[in-house]
């Protein structure tokens, strides 16, 4: 596949999975599906805004690159019509890197929280009952949260989404640094073919 297409696909896929993200978060600030009394008792992590902002928003910007470089001319520079169908990819690379810095933040940050456990009530103060990820392996201690009701199976579920989504985002990306770097040496096919062939459309 041309690089231009291929570029394309991965900017297909990459937006929904940014709007997936994001609304996973939104989802995370109210625990158990409930809307709590105070911001206090929402589970930290949240606030770091990993799907929002990590695999959200920075996630967008590659991804709408990625969609435009199969339809970027190839009017060029200098007399050279694969130049600007070379610049362009190489620009790709960039964005691409900003979406693998994004995507690995939100990563990084649902793991720590599927590993902490979510903020809860234990019938006396609102705390982080479970150590290293405890809970994960052993349901009977879900008893130690009383409050919010259900709030464990709705982080489980969201964050492990998000570190999913998350993941998936960073291999998109890592494709597209391989296949910006292809297009900048080799050019797109569209253009000129691979490595200065005359290529079809």
């Amino acid at each position: 596949m041309c690089s231009g297409g291929c570029a394309k696909c991965l900017g297909i896929t990459l937006i929904p999975l940014a709007v997936l993200c994001t609304l996973a978060n939104i989802l995370l600030f109210f625990p158990g599906g409930k809307v709590v009394s105070s911001n206090e008792h929402i589970t930290e992590e949240v606030w770091y805004f990993g799907g929002i902002l990590g695999s959200g928003v920075l996630m967008i910007f590659p991804a709408l690159v990625f969609l435009g470089l199969k339809n970027n001319d190839c009017c060029g520079c200098c007399g050279n019509e694969s130049c600007g169908k070379r610049f362009a990819m190489f620009t790709s690379i960039i964005f691409a890197a900003v979406g693998l810095l994004g995507a690995g933040y939100c990563f990084v940050v649902s793991a720590v929280a599927l590993n902490r456990g979510p903020k809860c009530n234990n019938g006396n103060n609102w705390n982080y009952p479970f150590e290293n990820g405890n809970y994960l392996s052993n349901n009977t201690i879900w008893a130690l949260c009383s409050s919010p009701e259900n709030v464990i199976p709705w982080n489980l579920t969201l964050f492990s989404l998000l570190l999913i989504m998350s993941g998936i985002q960073v291999v998109l990306c890592a494709i597209q640094v391989v296949n910006g770097l292809i297009g900048t040496i080799c050019g797109d096919c569209t253009c000129c073919g691979c490595c200065g062939g005359n290529g079809a459309i």
